[in-house]
């Protein structure tokens, strides 16, 4: 069996597992972006396009770890409609051996894998994680990955998800993120995607339990899909809404 097929399995395998616990906590919430300097490197190389995206997102923290997924549709005019998906559960090692693996500000060691879908392709990463405990943050998390990929050398990957609450004054404010960065290979350049959301809660003047955070995101994406000096700087509208 290919290794790719034995990571597909164990992602799968633990994503059924983790579908069947009940979690500790759980998040669902769908988001609408509207940006003008979006880049389509296979179509139109470096001319900036208009994007609009439909985002679902799901997490949830379980007894045996944590899992996360998320499915992009997207509409341009040089793509059309594209579906983009990541389904991503983890393993926490304190949690299966029971240790507590907590060194710094690590608190938990975890088997990270990431299966990653869209038009005719299917990557497969797996690695190590790290839960972090860093003050101010909601949750901080690294993340190093082997990728095999499907049209492209296989590489390796960095990824680095932060979210970080505040308030002014009375109204509450989030801003969340992630980095991805890759490295260069014979048929591809190193990427780095840093794509940012500032978000402000308007969810509570409605009722205190409703999380509806309206704001923008920001995405610089260098070298965009490995594509040497294709590099995104694009700021889209955004509304999110937390069910």
């Amino acid at each position: 069996m290919k290794l790719t097929q034995i990571v597909a399995s164990c992602a799968l395998t633990s994503a059924a597992a983790f579908t069947q616990a009940a979690p500790i906590w759980q998040d669902f919430s769908i988001t609408g972006l509207y940006g003008e300097n979006y880049k389509s490197p296979f179509v139109t190389q470096n001319e900036k396009v208009e994007q609009s995206t439909i985002t679902a997102e799901y997490a949830a923290g379980l007894k045996y770890g944590d899992f996360f997924a998320f499915a992009d549709r997207s509409n341009n005019d040089p793509d059309g409609n594209e579906t983009y998906f990541e389904v991503a559960p983890r393993l926490s090692l304190g949690a299966v051996t029971g240790k507590k693996l907590e060194v710094g500000p690590i608190k938990d060691v975890l088997v990270a894998t990431t299966w990653e879908g869209g038009e005719g392709f299917n990557n497969y990463l797996y690695g190590i994680g790290f839960s972090l405990d860093i003050p101010y943050t909601q949750y901080a998390n690294i993340n190093f990955y082997k990728a095999e990929n499907d049209n492209t050398d296989d590489d390796y990957q960095l990824t680095i998800t932060y979210a970080v609450p505040f308030k002014l004054g009375s109204e509450d404010f989030l801003v969340d993120a992630f980095l991805d960065w890759s490295t260069a290979e014979k048929t591809h350049a190193s990427e780095l995607n840093w794509t940012s959301q500032y978000k402000w809660n308007v969810g509570k003047h409605i009722s205190p339990e409703t999380k509806l955070y309206v704001g923008i995101e920001h995405s610089v994406w260098n070298n965009k899909y490995g594509y040497k000096g294709v590099n995104q700087n694009d700021v889209s509208a955004l509304v999110k809404y937390h069910f």
